[in-house]
């Protein structure tokens, strides 16, 4: 396996990410997201098994339409975030980073952590769906827009991730 190729300078990174959120804009007149297509999935799933309870669900109705007109698996963010997938598959490819791993502190086995993983994604994906967006739907789009919300949810996670730190440190070293 050769050698990993080194990781992008962030504000090369930064300037990229924020050409790509223009892109979005001007291209597709939408930000960037990506917690509306597992909600898209959902819906389609819901769709597929019970198409009269998708319907009639205010919530799945929203992604599949009252009349079934929506393709909720044709909608922009599920298709953006099926470009995210394969884009850093090949990326990480091109870099040589794609191996199977769990990363993880020696103080926890991997279990515990993919647990842990798990909880903690699934905690972040409710909290999106409570909050009409996720990190990058809130904090890029939102950001960019200067909404009120976005920066003030951006306030408030890094202020509950410098709190949160020590409390799961010690599982890192």
């Amino acid at each position: 396996m050769r050698a990993p190729r080194p990781y992008w300078s962030p504000y090369v990174a930064g300037v990229a990410l924020g050409l790509v959120l223009l892109a979005a804009f001007v291209l597709a007149g939408r930000g960037l997201g990506a917690s509306g297509a597992f909600a898209s999935a959902t819906a389609a799933g819901v769709e597929a098994v019970a198409p009269a309870h998708a319907r009639a669900n205010p919530y799945f109705g929203a992604f599949t339409g009252t009349e079934g007109e929506r393709a909720p698996l044709g909608d922009w963010i599920v298709l953006e975030v099926l470009g995210l997938v394969i884009g850093g598959a090949l990326s990480a490819w091109l870099a040589g980073r794609s191996r199977a791993r769990i990363d993880r502190g020696p103080m926890i086995d991997d279990r515990r952590r993919l647990l842990w993983a798990f909880a903690g994604g699934t905690v972040m994906g409710f909290a999106a769906r409570l909050a009409r967006g996720c990190t990058s739907g809130l904090a890029l789009t939102g950001g960019a827009l200067l909404s009120v919300g976005a920066w003030v949810f951006m306030l408030a996670l890094f202020a509950a991730g410098y709190a949160a730190a020590p409390l799961f440190r010690r599982a890192w070293r």
